[in-house]
Formats: structure tokens, sequence, C-alpha cells
């Protein structure tokens, strides 16, 4: 029996859960058999897919615009009266599949996860849920508020970075000044935010039965390979072994800029004094050098990159009422993804481009897996695939066909690109040391004002190299800036583990290219039917954070910077 869903997904998002329920009770009627699971598990990925796409779409109609009341309020009903009794169903068809017994082919890890998921199911935590959905929203809300004057006309606070890139010490300096002001004219609206985020998620907790939030959350990410011991273990690495490799950097930047010290707005310029890298003047000319640069990694990547551009499947420039950051999601019931960026005409666009591409070629890799729940992939190797796909990108910045730089600034690029993988570390062990004490000291952290003190704490541990005297404020509310900490909580440490796997994705490829792409491509296309350490095993890379294995990282980056240097 096969169920009679809607053709397409447009038809699906304007029925109520009165007409989407018979679907999921058919579902859990059903007999069971080694005879029909595989049928039974078929239809359940197809309306699966039917509710995700739906949500999905919903939520980044009210990303690309934060002002669309329209958007806003279809996504609030669907969090409000549909994905409710969605959880409920799918919780339901879980606990069906498990008593059942039944093991289908490729579906250990995702047996796994579902049991995980079915024991920390509770129904009372659904309105919770849904409530957690709409703070971030008003988050998003507040950021895509930002505006600033500059120059005599109104301008994003993220509009405003190529001007810290700006040779001269005094416009980037007021710029960076003009935004840290506009940004903390929010910091009460943040703080009251945060702390209904922390009732709420100390709520959730509760009513799971876990002691804290921490651990409610480490099972809520089906985290099964590490620890928050082993968290602990890589952020003292990183004290080791990155934080003094980034001291060298700033120091090597200090000097070339002939400072006495460096400050906030000295980070972005060109320490030589050449003007900023203008890579594209509009997103059509991006998407046209990225297009090539995906081609020349792998022809198969470019035909991925070329239906996304064909289908609409980017939103890549910054403008008024759009919300922060930059995301790749995926319409599951199509099997496409979808690119969503800020991008202002920098070098950081051209990355992140890249990166995102990573992600949209995860799902093009693994859609001929058969079962929604073999999709299911740790954040920790999803990273890998887009942050390897940064440095793989690297060598085709310069000139053969379309392309976005002549081969000193390619170089130049490169060098960039390299020190911040350095630089991004020390600051992803603040961000994921500051949760940590966030949720173990659940209290105390409801005030925001700890919140400041501790964030300085691990800023001042983390962060040496610059000077942030007289900019207190600034500093002690960077937390509320970083958009993971309000939307996914601790989603971030998996950056840092994931940039360890790209390196080693990245050493391979020096070796032997086509041979790196095509284990990068095999580990993308088992999805998450394998666990974490066999993805990055595929991927040709190791599932470890020690000291070791960072400092093999940050050797091959720092020779390689020595080789570039002069460039």
């Amino acid at each position: 029996m096969t169920l009679n869903l809607p053709a397409t997904p447009k038809e699906f998002m304007r029925m109520s859960w009165k007409e989407i329920e018979p679907f999921y009770h058919e579902l859990n009627e059903r007999q069971l058999s080694s005879l029909n699971v595989e049928a039974w598990l078929t239809d359940w990925t197809r309306l699966s897919e039917l509710v995700n796409e739906t949500q999905q779409r919903l939520y980044v109609a009210t990303a690309v615009n934060t002002e669309d009341k329209d958007a806003e309020q279809r996504l609030f009903h669907f969090l409000d009266y549909i994905n409710p009794p969605v959880e409920s169903a799918e919780q339901n068809l879980r606990q069906k599949l498990l008593a059942s017994g039944l093991e289908p082919a490729g579906f250990a890890v995702p047996l796994r996860n579902m049991r995980t998921q079915a024991a920390l199911f509770r129904e009372k935590n659904l309105p919770l849920l849904t409530e957690e959905h709409k703070l971030e929203n008003e988050y998003d809300k507040i950021a895509g508020a930002q505006m600033v004057e500059w120059e005599g006309r109104m301008t994003t606070v993220t509009q405003l970075k190529p001007v810290y890139q700006s040779p001269d010490r005094v416009i980037r300096e007021k710029a960076w000044q003009l935004a840290a002001a506009r940004q903390l004219a929010d910091r009460e609206a943040i703080n009251h935010l945060w702390m209904r985020f922390m009732s709420l998620r100390g709520q959730l907790a509760a009513n799971a039965g876990f002691p804290d939030y921490r651990a409610f959350r480490w099972k809520q990410l089906l985290r099964f390979d590490y620890t928050p011991a082993d968290c602990v273990t890589f952020q003292d690495a990183i004290e080791r072994v990155a934080v003094p490799a980034a001291q060298r950097i700033y120091e090597r930047r200090r000097q070339q800029l002939d400072l006495a010290a460096l400050r906030p707005w000295d980070l972005n310029v060109d320490p030589f004094g050449r003007p900023a890298l203008k890579p594209f003047a509009t997103q059509e000319e991006l998407e046209d050098k990225t297009e090539s640069i995906f081609n020349r990694i792998n022809p198969q990547l470019g035909d991925y990159f070329a239906i996304m551009r064909k289908e609409s499947l980017l939103d890549l420039d910054n403008r008024k009422a759009k919300a922060p950051g930059g995301f790749c999601t995926s319409f599951a019931s199509v099997k496409r993804p979808f690119i969503f960026m800020n991008a202002v005409g920098l070098h950081d666009d051209v990355q992140t481009l890249l990166h995102e591409g990573g992600h949209a070629f995860h799902v093009f890799e693994s859609v001929q897996l058969p079962y929604a729940q073999q999709l299911d992939v740790g954040m920790e190797f999803a990273e890998v695939a887009s942050m390897s796909m940064e440095l793989l990108g690297m060598p085709y910045l310069a000139p053969s066909g379309e392309s976005f730089y002549n081969e000193s600034d390619a170089a130049r690029a490169l060098v960039e690109h390299l020190e911040s993988l350095i630089l991004f570390w020390p600051y992803m062990a603040v961000v994921d040391a500051f949760q940590h004490w966030v949720y173990e000291n659940h209290q105390a952290a409801s005030d925001p004002a700890h919140c400041d003190r501790i964030w300085a704490n691990l800023w001042n541990r983390f962060m040496r190299g610059i000077d942030w005297s007289g900019l207190e404020q600034e500093m002690t509310t960077g937390w509320q800036r970083k958009l993971h900490i309000h939307h996914v909580p601790f989603y971030y440490v998996e950056y840092g583990m994931a940039q360890l796997g790209a390196v080693q994705v990245w050493r391979n490829a020096q070796r032997d290219q086509n041979a790196a792409v095509k284990a990068y491509r095999r580990a993308l296309s088992l999805g998450g039917s394998v666990t974490l350490p066999e993805l990055f095993a595929a991927a040709g890379a190791k599932f470890s954070f020690d000291e070791t294995t960072l400092a093999d990282a940050v050797s091959l980056i720092e020779s390689t910077l020595d080789s570039l240097s002069g460039s």
C-alpha cells in the first residue's frame, strides 16, 4: 500500500493538520514485517520530506525578508498548529519501528539515533520547542533591523564591512565604532530575549528528566562519539597550540602596520597597504566565477551549482530587512539545497559561497540514499563538507577562464584564508567554553551581566594579541552577536572539529587532488548511514582533536604561510 500524498510540496504547504493526520494514521496502523518494512519506510520518508520542506520554505521566506508579516504569520501557524502534532506522530512511528525489532539494511546508525530521539521525546516540550523557534525569529528581527547612516545614506551594519578594509585608519575606526554603537543600542533587547531563552531551555531539560540543558542538548544533537570532557580537551589543546600561533599572526600584522597596538578595526585591512580585494561587483559575477571554480575542482560539482542557479536556489546579496549570516538548507521533497548569505563584495563572500556550496553538494551527493533517517548527518562532518570545499577551491582563484584574481591577489587571498583558520580556533574555543559555562551554571547565566563577565574572561584567555582597552562594553557583549549561541546552542565546536578534518582533506589534495576529491565525494554520499569516525575516515581524515592532531594541522598551515611570505 502506498500513501496517496500530494504530488508537489506546493500542494502540501496548503494542507491543514486535519488533512495531514490521516497519512500518519495510516502508517501507524499498517502492520510491519520484513516483507513490507522498506515500502513503509519509503512512505514515511516521502511524508517526512514534505513536512520538512514546508517548514524550511516558510523559514527561508522569513529570512529573506524579516519584515514580511505574511511569511512570519504562515511560519508561526506551522509552528503552532502543524509542527507539534507532527512531532507526536513522528514519535509514534519511531516507536512502532523500534518495537518491531526490524533492522533494515543500512539502518544501524539511524536506529541508534531513533532510540535516543524516542527516549528524549516529551509531549509537554512541543509547545516549548515552538516558542524557541519564535524567539529565534525575534533575534533575527533585532539583528535585521540594525541600520546606520554612512556617507549620507542608510546602510546595514553588514554593509559596513568593506570599510573595515580601508587603509585609512581613521575611517575604518569610525565605521567600526558606528556599527558597534548601533549593536550596543540593542543590548537590553537581546538581554531580555536571552532570559526568555534560558528559562525555556531550562524547562525543556527538566521536562525530559535531565539535570541540566547541556545533558539534554547533547542527546538532542545525537552526540555519541565525544563528550563534554573531550570539548575541554580540545579547548586546552587550542590554548597550547593555536593561541600562540594566532599571537604570532597578530604580532606580525602589528609590525607590518607599524602600530603600537593592534585594535579591533585593524584586523581586516591589508597590512601592506594594498586596497581591499574586490573579487566581484554583482551577484551574477560572484555566481559565474564560483561556478568556474567548482567546475575546475570537479565537473560534477560545477553541474550541481549550475542546477542551483537555473532553479533560483541562491539568495546571496545583503539588503535591508534580511536576516544576518549565511546558511545552506535543503528542500527535502524536491531534493535540492538552498543557499542564503549576505554578500557585500568581499573575499569573505567568496569563502562563504564556497563553504555553503560544500553543504549544497552534500545534499546532491547523498540524494541516492532511500530513507530520510539516513540523511541525519552530524554537524561535525557536515562542516567537513563545507570547510573542505573552501580549501579545495583555493588553487582555482587565479586566472583560467572565469576567475576572481590575478596570481598575486590569489596568493594574498590564500594567505588571508590560512591565517583565518588559525585565528578561528581560539574564537571557537571562546564560544564553546562560554556555552558549557552557561548551561553548567544555568541560574547565574540567566543574568546577562554574569554572561558578560564570563565572556570577557574567556576572551582574555584565548584571544590574545588585540588591544580592547576602552572598548570593554563592546568586548564583553560579544556573545550577544554570535548567532549560534542564541539559535543553536552548542553548535559551534563542530566547526573546530570539522576544520581539523578539512585541513587533512586539503593535505591529501596537495598530494593527489583527484583522489582527495573522490574520497570527499564518497564520504558525502554516505549521508548519516555510518558513524562519525567512519565518515571522517571515508574522507581520508581522522576524527581526533587532541593536541597532536591540532599541532600537525597548525604546522602544515604555518609552513604553507612561510612559503607564501612576500606574496
